[in-house]
């Protein structure tokens, strides 16, 4: 059943259209079953999308649905409930040809293989389906291939030119890279994503084997709330890329990785990286077994490129300005993070470079508590270029 916060949600995002919607029900009704083992279930989810993906309610029943190449939901006005998994195949010599993917994410040439777009439509998955990335064999692949921004390695689920959408009870398993994006888009709610990055080969205990696993990153996003998380991964749990602004985020376990993330910005010296107000309340960051994931290595961090283009994005880059300001962290709790704060602006920098010109400014740090693994609580080091103001403990 719809929850009444996102149905009282959807009723300010449809406007006036919600009474239609609610008088005729919907329209069209399409309902999936998984085909079964060693089938592939791509053409049947993608013509049920095609159907019903627009003023209609899509239902997929538990299970797996084996998914073997590229797909896009463009939905509008309409409901998808996602019972079972979308399990991509993890053929990785496939998926890592540039025509087996997209290029939507316009930062770092990012690939996708699942791209959500379109207007006012509501996916939940009810705690008991979403995404299996089948992420294992990605992971030790790349332990003996040199991983690079850009090389083609999938972003999970991807929300791109996104107006009013809802994504709820959502699960991301074994993603071979980040979890979610969400680019381009505006008003759009997550209201309870799962997201597990957790190595369970042996061989590789008390290694990370799963960077670049963030849960959530977010460029040229606005009105975006990030409610009700749980991650677990190697790398960013959540990054506040470019040009994001109004996110509100409450409610967040980490578990593992770098910690949350502001950045990196100014990476592209013709792009000024814009953003503001971020809030982010009641999170807990929690230190795993070393022999599971060894690193949990900030609470929160803002990073940018120093003010030097030294080669060029996705790999390098640098030399952009902006700001990352207006920016409230409130009720953390942290366990045993080897840094809980830092800011750093030479991010892929060298001894020499011009300082960044961009600027960090009113960060405010309330009802902080826990415990550290280090010597150092706080890490400022900002630049003369862009001196850091307005910052509150």
């Amino acid at each position: 059943m719809l929850r009444t916060t996102h149905l009282a949600l959807l009723v300010l995002l449809l406007g006036t259209s919600i009474s239609q919607t609610v008088a005729i029900g919907y329209g069209k009704l399409c309902d999936l079953k998984p085909l079964g083992a060693g089938w592939d279930d791509t053409d049947q989810v993608e013509s049920a999308i095609s159907r019903c993906g627009k003023y209609g309610l899509t239902t997929l029943a538990t299970g797996n649905y084996n998914i073997t190449r590229k797909m896009t939901w463009d939905l509008s006005y309409s409901r998808v409930d996602l019972h079972g998994y979308l399990n991509f195949q993890p053929d990785i010599d496939y998926w890592m040809q540039n025509s087996s993917t997209y290029r939507v994410v316009n930062i770092q040439n990012q690939a996708s293989w699942f791209i959500v777009t379109g207007n006012d439509f509501i996916i939940d998955a009810h705690n008991t389906g979403g995404i299996d990335g089948n992420g294992q064999p990605w992971w030790e692949y790349f332990t003996t291939v040199p991983r690079l921004d850009g090389d083609g390695r999938p972003i999970s689920l991807t929300l791109s030119h996104v107006t009013r959408g809802v994504v709820q009870d959502f699960r991301i398993v074994s993603p071979p890279f980040w979890a979610n994006t969400v680019s381009d888009s505006t008003d759009v709610v997550y209201d309870g994503m799962y997201v597990n990055a957790t190595n369970t080969n042996a061989t590789f205990a008390g290694q990370n084997i799963v960077p670049n696993t963030d849960g959530i990153d977010t460029y040229r996003a606005k009105n975006v709330q990030l409610l009700n998380w749980d991650i677990t991964c190697g790398d960013d749990s959540i990054a506040i890329k470019g040009n994001s602004s109004n996110i509100a985020i409450k409610n967040l376990v980490v578990r593992g990785g770098n910690g949350i993330a502001f950045g990196s910005l100014g990476q592209y010296v013709q792009f000024n990286d814009l953003v503001e107000n971020v809030s982010i309340e009641n999170a807990t960051l929690l230190r795993l077994p070393s022999s599971v994931q060894p690193n949990l290595n900030n609470g929160v961090y803002f990073k940018s490129f120093d003010g030097n283009s030294t080669g060029l994005p996705p790999t390098a880059g640098g030399g952009g300005g902006g700001y990352c300001r207006d920016i409230t962290l409130k009720d953390f709790k942290l366990h045993n993070v080897s840094v809980p704060t830092q800011i750093y602006q030479s991010n892929d920098g060298h001894t020499g470079d011009t300082p960044s010109y961009l600027k960090f400014s009113n960060i405010s740090y309330i009802n902080w508590s826990g415990t550290t693994a280090g010597k150092a609580l706080v890490k400022i080091a900002c630049s003369a270029n862009a001196r850091c103001g307005g910052i509150s403990f």
